[in-house]
């Protein structure tokens, strides 16, 4: 006799079935156990699993139940401070936490700016504190070899540093290479555009047919890849030999950033030196990179965050707070649905093309 395992292998169910095939005629053939295992899947989860991407069926309730935990801790985080602040005589059972009245909806904003350099009661410190208390703050967990090495974990210092001394990321990594430090810190998207753009400005003085706005433009938001291949053609690039370990062209790379900014280069070095500050700005992540530039610009600005936010709102009233990319392309993409119908209605035979509405989104984002 043989045995035999049949599977039925489905989208959202396995099928088997275990028999034994009769192999001479005085046996006879039977089925040991069958069954069937249903994994049902929701219409998009199908979808992506007949496309091949990787997903689990309890990704949706992973999200689901890690914002329920989050919203526990906020809940926890608010009811210790309320009893901290009653145990310390800040607030009492009747204390009003809330705005109240007319003309009320930033009174609180108003006093978290004012708190920080001017003298309010202890009610509306309390109000303060509990808005603060919403967010539970954020702390790099990154590790490190060394105390030395730790200090540059903190981005703040490194861009104090940068600011201090007149420095661009390229010329600082380059004194640490120098000194045989191997540790390279992370810069804030900030610091690395501004040395692009004074490397930029530098090399435009002696390559200027070169070095034009529109070839800028497209190295805009670009990767390391991409800045070579877009250069490749207006600056004649062949590719460089070079010789000695990654470790010495790493410095040789550093040491042409250092360069780049106060002296002309051959256009070959300057594509490279290009290409690695592209490479490190594609390296950020965007989000995280915009709270650190602002964070940055909070700083040098000696600006606490309730100043900042209330600034925004003094200036309108109506500004989003949060989410402020989504809104921006939303708005961007109904200035496309307008202008492409106000241009169908106007000439229906014309053909809208993509640099007309390109530039009418150029305009009205630059005027905003």
């Amino acid at each position: 006799m043989k045995k035999i395992l049949g599977l039925d292998l489905g989208t959202t169910s396995i099928g088997w079935a275990l028999v034994k095939e009769a192999e001479i005629e005085e046996e006879k053939s039977s089925i040991i156990k069958l069954g069937v295992r249903v994994n049902p899947l929701t219409v998009d989860e199908q979808s992506n699993f007949e496309k091949g991407k990787a997903i689990t069926t309890n990704a949706d309730r992973t999200l689901k139940r890690t914002a329920r935990r989050n919203l526990q801790r906020y809940k926890l985080r608010r009811e210790n401070l309320l009893s901290v602040l009653k145990e310390n005589g800040f607030i009492t059972d009747d204390s009003v936490l809330c705005e109240q009245g007319n003309r009320t909806t930033f009174e609180t904003r108003l006093l978290r700016s004012k708190a920080a350099t001017e003298k309010i009661s202890l009610d509306e410190l309390a109000r303060v504190l509990i808005m603060i208390n919403k967010k539970r703050g954020y702390k790099s967990s990154r590790k490190v070899n060394s105390g030395e090495e730790g200090s540059l974990i903190d981005g703040m210092a490194v861009a104090r540093k940068l600011y201090d001394e007149h420095l661009t990321p390229g010329q600082y990594v380059y004194q640490l290479l120098c000194r045989g430090k191997k540790y390279i810190p992370d810069f804030y998207p900030s610091d690395l555009n501004a040395e692009f753009e004074a490397v930029w400005n530098c090399q435009k003085q002696f390559y200027a047919d070169i070095f034009t706005d529109e070839l800028r433009e497209a190295l805009r938001s670009k990767n390391e890849k991409q800045t070579w291949a877009i250069c490749a053609e207006p600056l004649g690039l062949k590719g460089i030999k070079r010789n000695g370990s990654t470790a010495d062209q790493r410095v040789e790379n550093y040491r042409w950033r250092t360069e780049a900014i106060s002296k002309q280069m051959p256009l070959e070095q300057v594509a490279v030196v290009l290409q690695k500050i592209n490479g490190q700005i594609a390296g950020t992540s965007g989000y995280l990179g915009a709270i650190s530039d602002r964070s940055k610009e909070l700083y040098f600005n000696h600006q606490t965050v309730g100043q900042f936010q209330m600034k925004q709102l003094s200036d309108n009233p109506n500004i989003s707070l949060k989410n402020r990319k989504r809104i921006r392309d939303a708005a961007f993409f109904l200035i496309i649905m307008l202008v492409t119908f106000a241009a169908t209605l106007l000439n229906p035979q014309k053909y809208v093309s993509s640099r007309t509405i390109q530039k009418c989104v150029e305009h009205v984002s630059t005027s905003t």
